[in-house]
């Protein structure tokens, strides 16, 4: 029961929130239905620099569709969906609220686009390229990203990457089999478990190595001292390309392909489908218990007269306590104010932190150097050390929101169980252009003639001033004395005008890093804010909305059950037939939705028909 057989119960439960005057509990199967028209299954490709990711991703779909070479690296992201015919698209956002620019290109210039060759630094300000491509692996909503190589957490391919896990399904760590997992690749590998718990490892290149199987045991000791769980799937891609092109099964078999594929369509794709058959069973389940709320509290009334009084007072406490909810001084409200404030508070400090460590160590590098030697090496440093804080600084940014979100639901439930909103993190298209290099101080190295001058300045003023104490003397104003005295003098001047220029290099070294710090706090900061904002309108709207739909069925059961009163004996039997086959039908629809999760037999059930009210 897949995709279409979901569309079709949403679309069923929603023409009886229509039939039932319900528009509230409709619009949460728009939304639902949306998530559902969507298929697409993102999985991220990354690993550090000449990996191998891009032909892997050209392995898969059997395509030269990105750019490989000896001196060919990905600057722009490629992501490769299905489509009828071969296209290209290249990305361009244009700025919030307008749309990005898109433009089509032939397949075989897209080298010029996304590789470091065509466009170095992605000087052509690319979002991303779209490759379409009739394939059959891609058929089912599976979309392939390969990524620029991340660097690590410290570069700015990291940080952007690592900001943009939180929107991917599935991600494929890509490290060929010439050496072990490094530091760096371990400690990116950690911080995505944190933001896309569903990662493979993926060991490339195993026709160029025999010892690939020792790299693979090596890799998984590593993963293990990590506390990583993870699989590692050893592929070879040429032998992926060449048992295509010639058929070979063996070969096939050979270049470990079939458990990658494997592991995409029945660990990523199925498991995807099988979360939008659960959150969309989930929905109509929920829809079905509100749209029963007020028929089941009418048909007690209606066969239980005497109850009536009893069962209006049971209601109306129960609208009160829903009513409770949608106050600003809930208990689920408070908690998510304070838990936000809190929040923001501590990833504010904690980049904060974070970056005044770096900025010490920085300006003691400064310190013990020359920022004319040493700048290229300190830059990249500093650059690196930037970048790691600011990933680390989103990855703790978003395990606390996402805490913080199952506080509230805990709280608005108390203590039963309640579906939580999609949460966004992904912050992207802005953290990339947060961690720039730092930018070299303007300072003119003083040459010979300058130092000349400078020595000649001292030592004229030394030469004159033992010359006129030696005339005193009886000697002339040139004389040994007073010209080796110049001498010693304008060495000494030399020396110091060397100091002061080395302290001044040092100080302005040390400005451009404080205001680069502060640019970063200021800019990353901004976005850390953003995101919980978002995440604290995304749970308001989201409980608030619950709370509204649970107060408005209630209050439909308060008026059905009182207007049970008035009911004489026979209009009460006619509206118990009436209120029973009504509850038939929603039922029909919540045992559909129940098959949909896999909590019934998988064989639809038939929804009644023939009633005063058709579904």
């Amino acid at each position: 029961m897949g995709v279409p057989a979901a569309i079709d119960l949403v679309d069923l439960a929603l023409k009886a929130t229509t039939a039932y005057q319900r528009p509230d509990l409709g619009a949460r199967l728009e939304q639902t239905r949306k998530r559902l028209a969507d298929p697409n299954v993102r999985v991220l490709v990354v690993g550090e620099f000449k990996q191998g990711k891009s032909q892997l991703v050209n392995a898969l779909v059997n395509a030269p569709v990105c750019p490989v070479d000896d001196d060919i690296s990905t600057a722009v992201p490629t992501i490769v969906r299905h489509a009828e015919t071969t296209t290209v698209t290249l990305v361009r956002e244009r700025g919030e609220g307008s749309p990005p620019e898109r433009t089509t290109v032939p397949a075989n210039q897209l080298a010029q686009y996304v590789s470091e060759a065509g466009n170095p630094g992605n000087r052509a300000l690319l979002t991303y390229a779209e490759v379409g491509l009739p394939r059959k692996l891609l058929a089912g909503g599976l979309v392939l990203v390969d990524t620029p190589g991340v660097g690590g957490l410290g570069s700015a391919h990291g940080a952007a990457t690592m900001s943009a896990l939180p929107s991917a399904d599935a991600v494929l760590l890509v490290s060929d089999a010439a050496q072990e997992y490094t530091g760096p690749e371990l400690e990116f590998l950690g911080a995505a478990l944190k933001l896309c718990p569903n990662v493979a490892c993926v060991l490339t290149k195993t026709d160029l190595y025999p010892h690939w199987r020792r790299i693979m045991e090596l890799d998984r000791v590593h993963l293990g001292d990590a506390g990583v769980r993870s699989e590692i799937l050893p592929v070879s891609s040429m032998l992926r390309l060449h048992a295509a092109q010639t058929q070979d099964e063996k070969l096939m078999d050979e270049s470990g392909f079939r458990e990658l594929v494997n592991f995409l369509l029945n660990r990523v794709v199925a498991r995807a489908d099988d979360l939008d058959r659960r959150s969309t069973g989930q929905d109509v389940l929920a829809v079905c218990d509100q749209l029963s709320a007020g028929m089941k509290a009418e048909l007690s009334a209606q066969e239980n007269p005497e109850r009536i009084e009893a069962l209006v007072g049971e209601l109306t406490r129960a609208k009160s306590r829903a009513d409770e909810l949608k106050q600003r001084s809930s208990r689920w409200q408070i908690t998510l104010n304070d838990g936000v404030g809190d929040l923001q508070s501590d990833i504010d400090y904690d980049l904060r932190d974070r970056l005044r460590t770096i900025q010490r160590e920085a300006e003691q590098l400064l310190d013990d150097g020359d920022p004319a030697v040493i700048w290229d090496q300190f830059s990249e440093w500093f650059h690196q050390q930037v970048s790691s804080a600011a990933s680390a600084n989103f990855v703790w940014a978003a395990e606390r929101a996402r805490y913080l979100a199952s506080q509230v639901a805990e709280h608005f439930a108390e203590g039963a169980e309640v579906a939580l909103p999609q949460l966004r993190f992904d912050q992207s298209d802005s953290m990339a252009g947060k961690v720039n290099a730092l930018e070299q101080p303007d300072s003119e190295a003083e040459g010979i003639g300058g130092k000349l001058l400078t020595g000649m300045r001292g030592g004229y003023g030394g030469m004159l001033m033992i010359g006129m104490a030696s005339t005193l003397a009886g000697l002339a104003l040139l004389n040994p004395f007073s010209i080796g005295a110049g001498v010693l003098f304008g060495a000494k001047t030399v020396r110091d005008e060397k100091k002061r220029e080395l302290a001044r290099r040092r100080s302005e070294a040390k400005v451009a890093v404080r205001k680069h710090i502060d640019e970063v706090t200021f800019q990353v900061g901004k976005d850390s804010r953003d995101m919980l904002r978002r995440t604290q309108r995304d749970l308001r709207d989201h409980f608030s909305g619950l709370a509204e739909e649970v107060s408005t069925s209630l209050a439909g059961s308060v008026a059905a059950a009182q207007s049970a009163v008035q009911a004489t004996a026979s209009e009460r039997e006619t509206r118990i037939r009436d209120l029973k086959a009504e509850l038939a039908r929603i039922d029909g629809v919540a045992q559909r939705a129940r098959a949909l999760m896999g909590e019934a037999p998988s064989q639809l059930l038939a929804v009644p028909a023939g009633s005063a009210k058709s579904l």
